[in-house]
């Protein structure tokens, strides 16, 4: 993976030039008093403006801010009105308030930062914007989950699939969901590209993408991570949270969540099944009990050379 991927800047289209100039004239006459005023929930005019995606008045209000130290003001969940402009879906005016002068790395209450936001509401465009302006950045910054962007990304991902297994959704919202999906997945390649961590783990738990995606039975997304690991860190599909590897949590996942596949996957890209829990139980152990576990011993642990493991202590029938 190449560290130095810079995104291909969007094509971001100049303000208005006679809009900005009566916003600037506007915003000129304005006494300092109003321009720091906050409301109840402590948003300064350009909090407003970025909510609102006015561009013109938003840039206009940035250029008189900056000179007053007060471009990064905060509201009351801790949003700069740059972080605003991300949660309001503002590509051009993200763009605009990057150019200025924000902050790019500041974080709200959540210890969330612009790629963050971007990351876990998917918005592509807006995070294509910050990736490629050229600002230094910290992609591996955890948020106060633990969470880096591309675990939000990530998660938010297994949310949306959980969301499209609803049996009650139209054909309208199905759509909805499977654009939602693809501008996540966007977001996924596009923070990988530019040098985001398949391997960051975690604060709480200690998971890495791998476990998030086994978790929820995300196979699209595990394929992806996996085909990015190839040939590179058998640690990295063996990794422990919370004491279970990726293929403990596969073992356990109920069959409607992809179980066949997603064990098959992990074994075929170096999973070792001989590996103990906290519990001192190997993957094979986690399977349901019942039918359900008899299907798993007898079928999907096929293929692998279980009874030479058996036979040298390195794995207990199940």
């Amino acid at each position: 993976m190449d560290k130095k991927f810079v995104p291909l800047p969007i094509s971001i289209p100049e303000p208005a030039p006679q809009e900005l100039e009566d916003a600037r004239r506007v915003i000129g006459t304005l006494p300092i008093e109003k321009l720091l005023l906050e409301d109840e929930d402590n948003d300064t005019i350009l909090h407003i403006y970025a909510a609102k995606g006015m561009r013109a008045y938003t840039l206009a209000v940035a250029e008189r801010m900056k000179l007053l130290r007060r471009l990064d003001a905060k509201e009351h969940r801790g949003k700069t009105p740059l972080l605003v402009a991300v949660t309001a879906r503002q590509p051009a005016i993200v763009y605009d308030l990057i150019q200025t002068g924000a902050d790019v790395n500041a974080v709200d209450n959540k210890g969330q930062s612009a790629l963050h936001l971007a990351a876990t509401y998917g918005y592509a465009q807006v995070l294509q914007v910050i990736l490629s302006l050229g600002f230094p950045l910290d992609l591996e910054m955890k948020d106060f989950e633990g969470h880096t962007p591309l675990h939000c990304a990530v998660l938010a991902h297994n949310a949306l699939l959980r969301e499209q297994g609803c049996q009650t959704l139209t054909e309208e919202q199905q759509k909805g969901l499977q654009h939602q999906s693809e501008e996540l997945e966007s977001c996924i390649h596009l923070l990988v590209q530019t040098g985001a961590s398949i391997y960051s783990r975690d604060v709480k738990s200690n998971k890495t993408v791998l476990h998030f995606t086994v978790q929820d039975g995300n196979i699209s997304l595990l394929r992806y991570f996996l085909e990015l690991n190839a040939f590179k860190s058998k640690d990295f599909v063996n990794n422990k949270a919370h004491g279970n590897t990726a293929l403990h949590m596969a073992a356990a996942l109920p069959r409607d969540k992809n179980q066949e596949e997603i064990v098959q996957l992990l074994l075929d890209h170096g999973a070792d099944p001989s590996i103990r829990n906290l519990d001192n139980d190997q993957p094979i152990h986690m399977a349901p009990s019942g039918k359900a576990g008899d299907q798993i011993a007898s079928n999907f642990w096929n293929g692998f050379n279980f009874s030479l493991l058996i036979a040298q202590g390195l794995l207990e029938k199940p």
